[in-house]
């Protein structure tokens, strides 16, 4: 039987980031910086006005004051960035406004609350001191500064950083492409009037890889005949940077996922010691099946998760979420952790690392403890119910088959 560890190394030996692409700046949010941005010059470049005012010379308002103002002549109006700087005289003043590059020669800004705000001249009854209200050049930035470093994920506060240095374009790791394909005759989708069990993987899977930051395209469950089932896979794989199924694992003659699968490409199938979960698929299928224009070198990891929705979720949080985060190039793949007293006892199955459902309270100052959802001594009672009232995973390392009231357990938290 195969260890977690063992399992999780195998599944991030085959999420290989997404290669980088050039994309415009406005489809990279959400995305990994894949390139360090590098100011390419001093940010702003040239001395701006912070305020609407009149530019001037500090020395030519020497004793400036409200019972003997300075009057200075002014000599244009810039109110657009876009006009040629022009050159301040001595003993003149330029009126300018917010944001609008100083005039040569001009030091500082007086703003137009100090002054009587005449057109032709201008009474100014303050003082100032050289480069009052003005952005000097390289205040905000200066060139050659590493301004984003690769591994920085894109918000809007970063994206407005990369504008304001001119870039247009950036590199990024492009979130994954991840088809979800439900496998099993007996599935039918919510909402429908056919018999069957209701699809609980497809919405669960196709919400928790878009709250992992990639790109989910869910697909409607697919039989087990061998022949729809192998159609279905190739159809898929041309928008897929990978694949996940659930179900058709069992041992039985009508689960056939595992002989679809095995001519695709290179997929193993295990027994991991670990509850639920036990059995998983992982491997990688190639990219070109079916359609020759596509490079046959490329290929496509894929994993195959249990059918039962707890089982198929755990699952998911063990496994998939760290790979997805991997290939859209995170850093920091794995939820969050902390540990916590058990409110109640129970047994845990010898040999197996279980994972069970949990509510998790307390704070960082107080510490935290931890209630299993149900009786996890029944595996039976893990419940799709049970799950949603779940903020947490505690987790029961193999070589532990008891946990005691009040015991340290290590909890993955599922929610912020």
């Amino acid at each position: 039987m195969k260890s977690v560890q063992d399992q999780l190394a195998a599944v991030l030996a085959v999420a290989l980031p997404v290669p980088a692409l050039d994309v415009v700046l406005t489809d990279a949010a959400g995305c990994i910086l894949a390139a360090d941005i590098v100011v390419t010059e001093d940010i702003p470049s040239r001395p701006l006005a912070t305020c609407d005012g009149y530019a001037v010379r500090s020395q030519d308002l020497a004793g400036a004051s409200h019972e003997s103002p300075v009057v200075l002549p002014v000599t244009h109006d810039v109110w657009s960035a876009a006009d040629e700087p022009f050159r301040l005289a001595p003993r003149q003043s330029v009126l300018v406004s917010s944001g609008v590059p100083m005039p040569v020669g001009a030091d500082a800004l007086v703003p137009v609350w100090a002054t009587d705000r005449g057109a032709a001249k201008v009474r100014v009854m303050t003082e100032l001191a050289p480069g009052a209200n003005v952005r000097a050049v390289g205040s905000d930035v200066r060139a050659g500064t590493v301004a984003l470093r690769h591994g920085t994920r894109l918000d809007a506060r970063q994206l407005a950083f990369a504008a304001s240095l001119g870039y247009a374009r950036i590199r990024v790791h492009p979130a994954p492409r991840v088809v979800i394909l439900p496998v099993g005759d007996e599935l039918v989708q919510p909402g429908s009037t056919r018999p069957g069990v209701f699809d609980a993987n497809g919405p669960s899977l196709r919400t928790a890889v878009q709250d992992a930051g990639a790109i989910a395209i869910q697909v409607a469950p697919v039989s087990d005949d061998q022949t729809r089932l192998r159609e279905m896979i190739e159809d898929q794989l041309v928008r897929a940077d990978l694949l996940i199924t659930t179900g058709g694992l069992s041992e039985g003659s009508h689960d056939t996922l595992k002989d679809v699968l095995a001519p695709l490409g290179t997929v193993r199938f295990d027994h991991v010691a670990m509850v639920p979960g036990r059995n998983q698929g992982l491997g990688t299928l190639h990219a070109g099946i079916g359609d020759s224009t596509d490079n046959p070198g490329d290929t496509i990891p894929v994993f195959s998760l249990p059918g039962h929705p707890v089982a198929a979720q755990i699952s998911y949080e063990v496994f998939v979420r760290p790979a997805l985060r991997a290939m859209a190039g995170y850093t920091d793949i794995y939820r969050p952790s902390v540990a916590a007293h058990a409110a109640v006892g129970w047994r845990s199955p010898a040999g197996v690392r279980q994972f069970v459902p949990a509510v998790l309270v307390g704070s960082p100052d107080g510490g935290y403890h931890v209630t299993p959802v149900g009786d996890p001594t029944r595996l039976e009672d893990l419940s799709v119910a049970g799950l949603a009232e779940a903020n947490a995973l505690a987790v029961v390392p193999e070589g532990e088959s008891e946990v005691r009231f009040g015991d340290r357990v290590h909890c993955l938290v599922l929610e912020g």
